[in-house]
């Protein structure tokens, strides 16, 4: 019964971190973005390049102020697994908002993220966001999509 209450713990302690980090995002604060997640961390985002490692404060709120207004966003499916000082969420995300060129945003995407506890707290330590593509050949993505 122990380990069970201490796993029901570290589960609170990983949605309170991400609830905090998703508000950040909504209102587009890099550095509080940054704040939970490690500064070695391995980001495989929908924008290029294929891969990015560590921290980018400057490249996050660029593309923060691409925006006008607050991101909105909704999560659906989600799944979280503990083990030890590791755990993996995974999980549908909306983003809706508008751009500053006026394009209204309202996007499904996959999200899986890899947290990681230092110093007695969780953190993002992997970051792998994508839409799937059509199979026929074009490469097209699959931007309409909706669970």
């Amino acid at each position: 019964m122990k380990d069970e209450a201490n796993v029901n713990l570290e589960e609170d302690a990983i949605i309170a971190m991400l609830m905090m980090r998703a508000k950040a995002m909504g209102e587009k604060n890099a550095r509080d973005v940054l704040s939970y997640e490690a500064e070695d961390s391995v980001e495989f985002s929908l924008a290029p390049p294929l891969v990015h490692y560590g921290q980018d404060e400057a490249g996050l709120q660029a593309w923060f102020d691409t925006w006008d207004g607050p991101i909105g966003g909704e999560v659906r499916d989600a799944k979280l697994t503990v083990g030890g000082d590791v755990a993996f969420w995974s999980g549908l995300l909306r983003m809706t908002g508008t751009k500053t060129d006026g394009t209204e945003v309202d996007l499904w995407f996959r999200q899986t993220l890899g947290l990681v506890k230092r110093d007695g707290h969780w953190i993002v330590a992997h970051q792998h966001a994508s839409v799937p593509f059509a199979m026929d050949g074009s490469g097209r993505a699959l931007l309409d999509l909706k669970p």
